[in-house]
């Protein structure tokens, strides 16, 4: 970083930029909001789902291509209510609840709690409920609050011509106990032997009572989720197998390791199911938040799914006939906050710019620095005049890169804007097509971290990004 380039050091207003940069460049828009919008309801936009996809492709290229251990699964949003009984989210994925009882808003107890100073780690429900009427706890009106209530965060719904209880559902709050009811399919399809793992991106729905932060805290989001199936006695040795995989799937997206904290859960914090759980937490713009988890499960969920379906969910070992409940290492990530800590890691600011045009720039210019792996566009052809001399030949250009790469076609204002506009949205090189072009048959190609400009070949650009793009 040189001397003039700097991250915006003031939390709410780089959260205010980032969040403007994405709905005026098409990474993420207010959801429904020619209606007026949904509460905290978000849109990936053009820019916003080549970036989210792009994340999603890597993970999967990472954790289940390039391994001879891991198979995939895409599993139904709304499952049988009894996985759900058998899991244990009918009676425990609860959070504390109360309401202002003048403007009927509704808050989590916990959160209101910590806005008054208090510390509630390790706090279950009564306690907290007790700490709230001990300092007469208001809501953040001045208003009087009612009795806490536990709050069901599942999404129901219900499924056929009439609505009653027989027929409620739930959209799933979690990937994982797909993969733990589908785990002797999978197994037996697969071949695999333990240890192995099963992976899934997909959605998932939370009834939050108050989401918010962007798009850090939503009632639908995505996540990538892994169940590493091992032998009871081994799973310290995957655990932190898994640990070093995080760090190493974070190192390759880009994202900020001075912004890092692994945080090891106490067991009074810990969900009910896990015997570890380390925390990988951010130093997000409204303060250092959660953004990925892993846990050992140990077998709670296969034992619970076993004694609730009656169905044998043991492994039998081919080579000793041993037989027995795997244990489960859980490597969990957010698809949703992992998009916003590559945004916030990538966002740089330039006082007084840094054109290479002689255009005078004053105001800092933005520069978002995303990993070519995951940039939404890759290259961004740029010829130098509209004149159709210079167009034709840059539009089949960019059709014929297209072919392997995003690409983005721009001839409107002039080159230095062009210039700014491609690295405000993190595109990785930009090819200027000149009037030199015409005659020696070569384009500038310009580095967005460098700002090196080369003059390279036309007939060797594909080699030439190949090597740069390709992984």
């Amino acid at each position: 970083m040189t001397e003039k380039e700097k991250t915006q050091s003031d939390p709410k207003d780089l959260m205010e930029k980032l969040v403007s940069l994405c709905k005026r460049r098409g990474f993420v828009f207010p959801g429904s909001e020619i209606y007026g919008g949904l509460a905290n309801s978000w849109d990936y936009g053009p820019l916003g789902v080549e970036l989210k996809n792009n994340i999603k492709k890597l993970w999967w290229k990472k954790f289940v291509q390039e391994r001879g251990d891991m198979v995939g699964l895409d599993a139904a949003l709304v499952m049988n209510p009894k996985v759900w009984e058998a899991s244990g989210h009918v009676a425990t994925f609860n959070d504390p609840l109360v309401e202002d009882k003048k403007t009927h808003e509704r808050f989590r107890l916990d959160h209101l709690l910590e806005a008054a100073g208090e510390n509630v780690s390790g706090l279950g429900f009564e306690a907290m409920a007790a700490k709230a009427k001990e300092i007469n706890l208001k809501s953040p009106k001045g208003n009087e609050l009612t009795d806490a209530k536990q709050f069901n965060m599942m999404l129901e719904t219900y499924l056929g011509p009439v609505k009653d209880e027989e027929n409620k559902v739930y959209f799933r709050p979690e990937t994982a106990q797909a993969i733990f009811v589908d785990f002797q399919n999978s197994l037996e399809t697969s071949r695999q032997r333990i240890p192995f793992g099963i992976a899934q991106i997909g959605k998932a729905f939370r009834n939050e009572i108050t989401p918010g932060n962007f798009i850090f805290r939503t009632r639908e989001f995505e996540q990538m989720e892994i169940e590493y199936f091992v032998k009871p006695t081994e799973w310290e040795k995957y655990f932190e197998e898994w640990l070093e995989n995080m760090k190493s799937w974070m190192r390759d997206i880009g994202i900020s390791e001075d912004k890092l904290h692994f945080v090891e859960i106490a067991e009074a914090d810990r969900a009910h199911y896990s015997k570890r759980t380390i925390d990988v937490e951010f130093d997000y713009p409204f303060g250092q938040k959660e953004l990925y988890g892993l846990a050992y499960r140990g077998d709670f969920d296969l034992k619970s799914h076993q004694d609730k379906s009656r169905q044998d969910l043991e492994y039998r070992d081919p080579e000793t006939n041993e037989k027995y409940l795997p244990h489960v290492i859980e490597p969990s990530f957010g698809v949703d906050r992992t998009i916003l800590a590559v945004l916030i890691s990538a966002y740089t600011e330039i006082e007084g710019g840094r054109s290479t045009t002689t255009e005078a720039i004053k105001e800092a210019e933005v520069v978002l620095r995303l990993d070519k792996k995951i940039a939404p566009i890759k290259i961004a052809i740029l010829p130098l005049s509209k004149k159709e001399e210079l167009s034709v030949p840059a539009k089949q250009l960019a059709d014929k890169l297209r072919k392997r790469w995003m690409i983005m076609y721009d001839e409107s204002q002039s080159i230095g804007k062009r210039y700014r506009r491609q690295d405000e949205i993190g595109t990785p090189y930009c090819i200027t097509i000149d009037f030199d072009s015409l005659e020696d048959k070569k384009v500038t190609v310009r580095d967005r971290d460098t700002m090196l400009q080369e003059r390279i070949a036309i007939d060797d650009l594909e080699n030439y990004f190949k090597e740069k793009l390709d992984y």
